[in-house]
C-alpha cells in the first residue's frame, strides 16, 4: 500500500495563519450558514461574510443582477442585516466552524466604518476585518474611497486607530494605478490588501432600451475579469510589502495558482460559488494535487515565484 506524503497547504499572512489559501469572498457566501447544505465551511481556509453597515440596509431596488458573457453584473447595493443582528443571531453559530471568519466592514463615511469596527470589537469569534472601501454598485457612478489614495489613507488610518483586530483593505479596480492606492493603505497601517472588487459595468435590454439593473451601473465579476485582476494583483504585490489577497474570476485550481504565483498569499472565490457551491473545495483539492504532481511539500513555496525575465 502506497502512503501519500502530507502536503502543507497552509499560508501565513503574518497576522493570521490559514489552513489553506482559499477563502470564500464576501457577497457570494452570505453570512456562512447559507452554504451549510453544500459544504463544510471548516474545510475552507476561511470566509468573508457579507458586508455589514452599522444599521440594516435594504440594498438597491430590483432588478439587481444581469448575466453577461463569462460574467455577472450585480447591483445588490450592500443589503445587510446590520452589526447588532449579525452579532446576536449569526456570529455565535460561526464560532463553531473551525476556520477563519473575516467580517466585511462597510460604511457611508469614515465615522460609520469606525462605529462598525468598534461594535464588532466587543464580540469574539472574528479573525480580521475586510474594509470594504471599494464597492462600485451603491452610488450612481460607482464612487468609493478606494478610487483615491488620500481617501483610502484617511479611512484606513481611522479604522486602524480604533480596531483591536487586523485589517484587510479591499481595493477597487476602477482606478488608473491600483498599486498607488495599495501603497496608501499600507502607509496608513493596513495589515493586508485584497483585490480586486468588481469592475463598474452596465448592460442594456435592447427590447425595452432600459438598463438591465435598476441602478444603471453595477459591478462585473466572474471569469471575464480574471486576466485584468491578475495583472493588478501582480502590480500590487510588486509594490507593497504587506500580504496581498487576490480575487477576480477565480473558478479553478489553475486560476488560483496564477494569482499565487503572481504574488498573492491567498485567494478569494466569489462568483464561481454561485455556479457551483462546492467550487472552493474543488480548488483546494486541485491545489493539493498540483503540489503532489510537482513534488512540493508546501504550497507556500510557489507564492510570488513568477519569472518575468
Amino acid at each position: 500500500m502506497t502512503v501519500r506524503s502530507a502536503v502543507d497547504l497552509s499560508v501565513d499572512l503574518g497576522f493570521l495563519r490559514l489552513k489553506n489559501p482559499v477563502l470564500a469572498a464576501s457577497g457570494t457566501f452570505g453570512y456562512g450558514p447559507e452554504f451549510e447544505p453544500f459544504l463544510d465551511p471548516g474545510r475552507l481556509g476561511g470566509f468573508v461574510v457579507k458586508g455589514l453597515h452599522f444599521d440594516p440596509r435594504p440594498g438597491n431596488p430590483p432588478p439587481r443582477l444581469a448575466e453577461t458573457p463569462s460574467g455577472l453584473i450585480n447591483a445588490v447595493g450592500l443589503q445587510g442585516v446590520g452589526v447588532a443582528s449579525f452579532c446576536e443571531k449569526t456570529l455565535p453559530r460561526l464560532r463553531g466552524y473551525k476556520t477563519a471568519v473575516i467580517v466585511n466592514v462597510c460604511g457611508a463615511d469614515t465615522e460609520e466604518y469606525v462605529r462598525v469596527v468598534e461594535y464588532l470589537d466587543g464580540h469574539e469569534g472574528i479573525a480580521a476585518y475586510e474594509l470594504n472601501i471599494s464597492c462600485p454598485n451603491v452610488k450612481a457612478g460607482g464612487a468609493c474611497p478606494a478610487q483615491s489614495p488620500a481617501a483610502t489613507r484617511k479611512v484606513v488610518a481611522a479604522v486602524k486607530k480604533r480596531s483591536r483586530r487586523p485589517v484587510i483593505t479591499k481595493l477597487s479596480p476602477n482606478v488608473t494605478d491600483v498599486a498607488a492606492v495599495a501603497a496608501a493603505a499600507e502607509e496608513a497601517g493596513t495589515d493586508a490588501v485584497s483585490l480586486v472588487n468588481t469592475f463598474l459595468a452596465m448592460a442594456v435590454d435592447v427590447e425595452t432600451r432600459r438598463p438591465k439593473v435598476a441602478n444603471v451601473y453595477g459591478g462585473l465579476s466572474g471569469p471575464a475579469i480574471r486576466p485584468i485582476a491578475l495583472r493588478m494583483v501582480h502590480q500590487t504585490a510588486s509594490r507593497v510589502r504587506i500580504p496581498v489577497i487576490g480575487l477576480g474570476g477565480i473558478a479553478t485550481a489553475s486560476d488560483a495558482l496564477e494569482f499565487l504565483i503572481a504574488g498573492a498569499r491567498a485567494v478569494q472565490v466569489g462568483t464561481a460559488g454561485l455556479v457551483d457551491p462546492r467550487a472552493a473545495l474543488d480548488i483546494i483539492d486541485g491545489l493539493e494535487e498540483y503540489c503532489r504532481r510537482h513534488s512540493l511539500q508546501r504550497l507556500s513555496e510557489i507564492c510570488g515565484t513568477i519569472d518575468v525575465r
